[in-house]
């Protein structure tokens, strides 16, 4: 067996603690997807009075 194999055998054979916690980045994600539908939800009447107030203003001869 090669050294290189040997080395990866070993470094994946501790439980490799430094991989991260994979729910929590779920839940982390999942809540940023939240925050920001949330966000989105309450900013869209106000963003889309600015959009068509400058279209408006790009429009007019």
């Amino acid at each position: 067996m090669s050294q290189a194999a040997i080395r990866l055998r070993t470094t994946f054979a501790d439980g490799d603690r430094e991989r991260g916690d994979v729910p929590g980045w779920v839940m982390i994600t999942l809540m940023s997807a939240v925050l920001v539908a949330g966000i989105l939800a309450i900013a869209k009447p106000a963003l889309e009075g600015l959009f068509n107030d400058a279209m408006g203003r790009v429009s007019q001869p």
